[in-house]
């Protein structure tokens, strides 16, 4: 599908490379069709391979979607180089006054801390608020899903005695869910965090719903507001390098992590990563856009309520 993406996005051009099909502006604005606009929260410190991890899964579909880059303004981030930031990302006062099809959170390295201690912690309520009303669906990634669960319904987090990192079985509970169109009885996600929710701070808030999770890992999705909400604990975006990048990263600082569970051949990090959950992640991002975004949103966007 044709991604539109300013042609100079560094990941345009490794999107390129795998075969998939992103479109520069120029070539856009010659289609006669109304674009899906997706807005990206992206709170990852490294903030391109993010970009080239959800525009892959983005692309799979025929419909043409128009991306805005999104950043904090409370938070300065030192992963991504400045110029690239201040070249393709916007600030929330930016956009604010917006409407968009779908929106998306990425997660964040900051589970340990309390989500009042996070520097951009009061901006991401406003910004939560704001996409109740101005977004049609929204995906919470992670860390986001976390707080986005907390600033919502009050659900709070709760610290893993160990990161759970790996890539982990997870069974549906509700096959009939068009999120799920086309999955297996059991699919793989990978994970790569130190908190979690909990079933009984959850089943109590009736516009939320369990639809997917794992006997390893925990709960992976909740629905909310009949798909006007996801909150993702897992990360079907990665790239099949990710967690072996995270688990080096870690080492490096002496962290002395478990090696990702289920993620290597052999469980040696020596060897390479057995990619399990590739299909089952574009079918998610597929189903989304088509299900949740595409068929709920009104042709005048503005119309979002």
């Amino acid at each position: 599908m044709p991604v539109r993406v300013p042609v100079s996005l560094p990941a345009v051009e490794s999107l390129r490379n795998e075969n998939i099909f992103v479109i520069d502006d120029q070539r856009a604005s010659s289609q006669d069709i109304r674009p899906l606009k997706i807005a990206v929260l992206n709170l990852m410190p490294l903030k391109i391979m993010t970009e080239t991890d959800l525009l892959r899964l983005l692309s799979n579909t025929p419909l043409q979607i128009e991306l805005d880059l999104i950043e904090p303004d409370g938070h300065v981030c030192k992963n991504t180089p400045r110029e690239h930031i201040e070249a393709f990302y916007k600030k929330f006062a930016d956009i604010k006054q917006n409407n968009y099809d779908g929106f998306i959170v990425t997660g964040a390295p900051v589970e340990k801390v309390n989500f009042e201690d996070v520097d951009y912690w009061d901006e991401l309520k406003e910004i939560f608020s704001w996409a109740k009303t101005h977004v049609t669906s929204t995906l919470y990634i992670c860390w986001a899903a976390l707080a986005g669960l907390y600033f919502r319904y009050g659900i709070p987090k709760y610290i893993l005695k160990e990161k759970i990192s790996g890539v982990f079985k997870h069974t549906v509970s509700d096959y009939k869910n068009p999120i799920f169109r086309g999955f297996d009885d059991i699919f793989y996600v990978p994970h790569s965090r130190y908190s979690e929710v909990h079933r009984e701070d959850i089943e109590p808030h009736k516009e939320l719903k369990i639809i997917a999770e794992s006997d390893e890992s925990g709960i992976y999705m909740i629905m909310g507001r009949n798909g006007r909400e996801f909150y993702i604990t897992g990360h079907s975006e990665y790239s099949p390098m990710t967690l072996d990048y995270e688990y080096h990263r870690d080492l490096e600082k002496g962290i002395n992590p478990h090696i990702p569970t289920n993620y290597y051949e052999d469980d040696n990090p020596q060897k390479k990563p057995i990619v399990r959950w590739r299909s089952h992640a574009n079918l998610l991002f597929t189903n989304w856009l088509n299900y949740f975004v595409y068929q709920e949103t009104p042709y005048d966007i503005r119309n979002i309520k």
